[in-house]
């Protein structure tokens, strides 16, 4: 795949080749704009965790099925992922963008008009497109607009909108649920990326498209065995993950019997965390990635034990959940970086194959977390994440020293 970010187009837009320290005020709300859109999507896509119970109970369906709306958004966007920047062409990728946030304004206002599962897998599935097809493009859009010696700032601005909606998303989708229903807090999400698009609309300049892509050097790298270790660590650590994180409120509810508020206090606590871990995961990584993938899988799977163990108690498990979320927090930036390292002459190639083991992680994980927790209760989950984040951590040793 060519590198879009090394074959920029300086007579399309302005903005492309600005420093650092010269940005100018468009330069600036582009950026916002972009970040802005990353805020609506992944609050759309974190939402189901503050709202499973409420929602499994007016659809008529269980817990476990319910959180099946994270599989058809990642299972979706798995595919997207591998094959946007083929489809899309030489489209222009500003109208890429906005066509993108437009989509994940319809596909919520399903959601949140779903009169069944199916209406609702619809609706998940068609954020799945927007959320996977806005990060294909992300990386060598911001460094269209900043230039290549300012596209890890312009990055940092937009991956904001990922940590403010982490600890958003969650606990006000809980206690906007309880005040006003599920339907409400799901279609709040469909004005957040409206608004997003509008942002797009105004401050994005033209993005006239530089390359066409090829999946031959995506699928190429996978025979690379840092690159292959690379993706099965996002697959053992992420599957674990998101087959207990999706759980947690019931877990919560029958084991520590916590009230909504609570739960809600409990889930701001994990979004918190998990900023302060972004921040210790991108540290320890440019250290040793080994032991920061070690460090961040040990983690999680103390926390899912130790909540098996204890979760009984009110403090303990406040505690253990915030923990957990620092590892969270840890993980985008361990695991792309322990993927990348072995490809960095193809990050665009590598960037795709990572988004999508992402999405086949989080199909996964919430298919076999559903499966569990509807034949083994609140506390099987758990024992899921603790098991596969153990074997992470005996895969980071293997690994050799970096």
């Amino acid at each position: 795949m060519t590198d879009t970010t090394s074959q920029l187009d300086g007579t399309a837009i302005g903005l492309e080749r600005a420093e650092m320290s010269t940005w100018t005020a468009p330069t600036w709300f582009a950026v916002l704009s972009m970040a802005a859109t990353s805020f609506a999507l992944v609050s759309a896509e974190f939402l189901p965790t503050g709202l499973l119970t409420p929602m499994a109970r007016d659809l008529g369906i269980s817990e476990g099925t319910a959180g099946q709306v994270v599989t058809a958004t990642a299972s979706v966007g798995a595919v997207t992922a591998l094959l946007s920047n083929v489809l899309i062409g030489r489209l222009n990728r500003k109208a890429v963008l906005v066509s993108l946030s437009a989509l994940a304004v319809g596909s919520n206002i399903l959601a949140s008009l779903a009169t069944d599962f199916w209406l609702l897998l619809l609706g998940r599935a068609g954020l799945g497109v927007a959320l996977s097809g806005f990060w294909a493009l992300s990386v060598a859009v911001v460094a269209r607009l900043v230039g290549a010696n300012a596209t890890g700032r312009g990055m940092a601005i937009v991956t904001l909108g990922v940590s403010l909606a982490t600890i958003a998303a969650p606990s006000m989708g809980a206690l906007i649920s309880d005040w006003l229903g599920w339907r409400i807090a799901m279609a709040m999400t469909a004005g957040l990326a409206a608004l997003a698009m509008l942002l797009q609309v105004t401050s994005l300049p033209t993005l006239p498209a530089s390359t066409s892509n090829s999946l031959a050097d995506v699928f190429g790298l996978t025979r690379r065995r840092g690159v292959q270790l690379g993706m099965l660590a996002i697959f053992l650590l992420m599957t674990g993950h998101f087959a207990g994180s999706v759980y947690v409120r019931p877990f919560l509810e029958q084991v520590t019997l916590l009230e909504t508020r609570s739960i809600a206090l409990a889930l701001l606590g994990f979004g918190i965390a998990s900023v302060i871990g972004n921040i210790a995961g991108g540290r320890m990584a440019d250290a040793s990635i080994r032991r920061a993938l070690a460090v961040t899988a040990a983690l999680m799977a103390f926390a899912a034990l130790a909540l098996l163990l204890w979760g009984a108690h009110f403090g303990i498990a406040f505690a253990l959940v915030t923990l957990w979320g620092f590892a969270f927090g840890m993980a985008p930036v361990v695991l792309p970086t322990n993927l990348s390292r072995e490809a960095s002459d193809a990050l665009e190639a590598a960037g795709s194959l990572m988004v999508v083991s992402f999405q086949v992680a989080i199909s996964i994980g919430a298919v076999f977390g559903g499966y569990v927790v509807d034949n083994y209760g609140a506390a099987g989950p758990l024992t899921l994440t603790a098991v596969l984040a153990a074997a992470t951590v005996c895969l980071a040793l293997l690994q050799p020293r970096s």
